[in-house]
């Protein structure tokens, strides 16, 4: 049994103190301790093998001592480029679902992008922490009424970008959406460099590399694979971030090594929420972005526009991959 699937020393069924967890997959094992079976396999596991292809070049003898982690998207601040990922549902996880989510998020400094699916309304989850910074999801499956209206709900309520997921819909509808919207939007699900090309020369603002929603078995790369050539193809025109199997630190520098601005993160808030509530779902974020300082520290970058790709290893695929 891995140290994912149980701490070593502790005693089954014991969901240890959230202070005394040191990463995320022992946060993985303390949601199995705390969900229904059927819960759990939801959200368990991960493909990483892509992550474990790219090593780091250390780099001694610079000075980080002020180290900074903030960027900008779309005109706001941000105190790291990592953000809470559109999660529906969250309710089957803890009782408090998206209200405990984001108590986290903005006690942890970081932006949350509230699902259309959401267990709570979303004016419910905007006025749990006002300096909450919340980005809405919508699905690109149709431009009706009801979708509209909940645009025009997530404007009033102060959400600084709009992410549309795209299921099978046409550019007509991503339109009609970005135009309701009046604010900055982000297409979440590209994979290949033609539906890159096509988002900037519509305007869109950025997009998520993604292939959340497709079979494992059916995923010819994972996301961190397709980014280097999505972001050699977007040069620059839209802001590019990224999610998928993102575990640690260091795998979130490898993504913004190659050129992601920001990180979306799914299952390890899930995990966090799911045992702890708002206070796990604060320290599994605090605990990412201490370990990106630290990895960017060693890699000698102090902030993040002295990262590039020659901070990085790639190796090639192994034979059975």
């Amino acid at each position: 049994m891995s140290r994912a699937q149980e701490l070593i020393g502790e005693p089954p069924g014991r969901i240890a103190p959230v202070r005394e967890l040191v990463n995320t997959f022992e946060f993985e094992a303390m949601a199995r301790r705390s969900l229904n079976a059927a819960a759990f396999a939801e959200i368990a596991g991960s493909e990483r093998s892509a992550f474990e292809r790219i090593t780091f070049r250390p780099r001694m003898m610079v000075g980080t001592v002020k180290l900074d982690l903030t960027t900008e998207l779309f005109g706001q601040k941000m105190f790291a480029p990592i953000l809470v990922a559109p999660l529906s549902e969250q309710k089957r996880f803890h009782p408090e679902g998206e209200l405990a989510t984001v108590r986290g998020a903005a006690a942890a400094k970081t932006a949350m992008v509230v699902s259309t699916r959401a267990s709570y309304p979303l004016h419910e989850v905007a006025a749990q922490d006002a300096a909450a910074t919340l980005w809405y999801q919508v699905n690109a499956d149709t431009e009706s009424d009801e979708q509209l209206r909940a645009i025009d709900q997530a404007v009033h309520l102060g959400c600084k970008a709009l992410c549309i997921t795209l299921e099978g819909a046409d550019w007509n509808v991503i339109d009609g959406l970005r135009k309701r919207a009046g604010i900055p939007c982000v297409l979440k699900g590209i994979m290949r460099l033609d539906e890159a090309q096509a988002a900037v020369s519509r305007g869109v603002e950025g997009i998520v590399v993604s292939n959340y929603g497709v079979p494992a078995a059916a995923r010819p790369v994972a996301s961190i694979e397709a980014l280097p050539a999505i972001v050699e193809a977007v040069s620059g025109k839209a802001a590019i971030l990224i999610d998928g199997s993102f575990r640690r630190g260091s795998d979130i520098l490898k993504a913004l090594a190659l050129g992601a601005r920001a990180v979306l993160l799914g299952r390890p808030v899930l995990w966090a929420l799911a045992a702890y509530g708002a206070a796990g779902v604060q320290t599994i974020l605090e605990m990412l972005q201490t370990e990106l300082a630290r990895d960017m520290a060693m890699c000698g970058r102090p902030n993040l526009k002295s990262l590039d790709p020659s901070v990085l290893r790639i190796h090639a695929r192994g034979p059975a991959c």
